[in-house]
């Protein structure tokens, strides 16, 4: 498992691996993530909600399911 080492600067070097696998190169922005003791370098996108946009077209609705759920039940009470 590749290490870095902090500086005295705050400043880590992210292994060359690393870099080349995440497409990072100077002047790229990640966020550090603390996650309750494990902190994550994640690369930073510039506009994280275009990025996102569409990632879960084609699945299921969730609010089509929640409509549904409501008819059936509503449907249920009529007949009681």
């Amino acid at each position: 498992m590749p290490a870095a080492t902090i500086s005295a600067k705050g400043w880590i070097v992210i292994p060359a691996e690393f870099r080349r696998k995440y497409a990072l190169a100077p002047g790229h922005r990640v966020a550090i993530v603390d996650y309750g003791g494990v902190l994550s370098v994640v690369p930073a996108t510039a506009n994280p909600i275009a990025t996102g946009f569409g990632m879960l077209a084609g699945g299921k609705s969730l609010a089509n399911a929640l409509l549904e759920d409501r008819r059936r039940d509503r449907r249920r009470e009529e007949t009681h």
